[in-house]
């Protein structure tokens, strides 16, 4: 039995209720124990109100005090455990996915620029950590302001044909069948292609886009086959579509429960851990929660 934590990231903030919520409800899908983080961002002897006060208890901390009192009165839980850091949140949340099942956290804390969709946290967690780690948006941060699905909508899941990421897949289905909802698989193509031509060169020629489709479906629908008779019980259905990969699935994200990308492959000559322009642009503008799966660890 897999006993490692779902770990969710705290600071008293709003947002962080709410990705509180979510990965109480993660847990008990998954029948784990919840670890609940809270990273000070700043040592308590240089904040200007502590100063004033005196030396603090040092194993108080009002921002887990809060949400032991909000878990006081509620029945059903799974095994709670508190931890508390002391250190930058965004150099510290990406080590509690080591031994994560799963790391949740709101899209913006208390820090940083109320403007901003996106927070530098929660950018450096779905970057850096070894696990999924699931982004929840505040609501009404869709395109056009509409909340998200309510529950029983559909787990997304974005498939690059050219270079299908197997990880990524698994834990849609995954989650799919954990939630006992369907998964809708956004498999997107360049659409118009961009051709680029020296002076005097004849134009290639014209592509059939149909064709262009129909190879898509093909390769999608043998990639997905492996995880389709794995879980017989998901129910899936392929959009391939023309365009921009980030768009359709931000539209997408609106009628979903949870959508689902890969965080980035390492490359040769970029071994840094990177995340892909979809994956950036759905972190900052999808209406539902994000999940980033990152790559399976290479074989040795």
């Amino acid at each position: 039995m897999n006993t490692q934590p779902v770990v969710a990231a705290v600071d008293g903030s709003d947002d962080a209720l709410r990705a509180l919520e979510w990965a109480l409800d993660a847990a008990r899908r998954r029948e784990a124990p919840l670890r609940i983080v809270h990273v000070r961002q700043y040592a308590r002897w240089a904040q200007p109100e502590v100063l004033a006060a005196g030396p603090p208890d040092p194993d108080a901390d009002p921002v887990l005090d809060q949400v032991r009192a909000q878990l006081a009165q509620r029945a059903g839980l799974p095994a709670v455990e508190y931890v508390t850091q002391e250190g930058a949140p965004g150099a510290l949340l990406p080590g509690a996915g080591a031994t994560a099942r799963l790391l949740v956290l709101g899209s913006r804390g208390r820090g940083g620029f109320a403007a901003l969709l996106l927070g530098s946290t929660s950018l450096a967690a779905a970057r850096d950590a070894e696990c999924p780690v699931v982004v929840v948006p505040r609501p009404g941060r869709g395109a056009d302001g509409a909340a998200p699905a309510a529950p029983g909508g559909p787990v997304v899941v974005g498939l690059h044909a050219d270079s299908p990421d197997g990880t990524t897949l698994a834990f849609a289905f995954a989650e799919a069948a954990l939630r006992g909802t369907r998964l809708r698989i956004v498999a997107a193509y360049p659409w118009p292609p961009q051709t680029w031509m020296l002076p005097g060169e004849t134009p290639p020629p014209e592509i059939d886009q149909d064709a262009v489709e129909h190879e898509t479906r093909t390769l999608a629908d043998g990639f997905l086959a492996p995880h389709r008779e794995r879980h017989p019980e998901v129910t899936s259905v392929t959009d391939v579509l023309p365009g921009n990969a980030a768009g359709h699935l931000v539209e997408a994200s609106r009628r979903a429960e949870l959508l689902v990308v890969g965080r980035h492959r390492r490359r040769l000559l970029a071994p840094a851990r990177m995340m892909g322009s979809v994956t950036q642009a759905v972190l900052l503008h999808a209406a539902s929660p994000v999940a980033v799966v990152p790559p399976a660890p290479p074989q040795e």
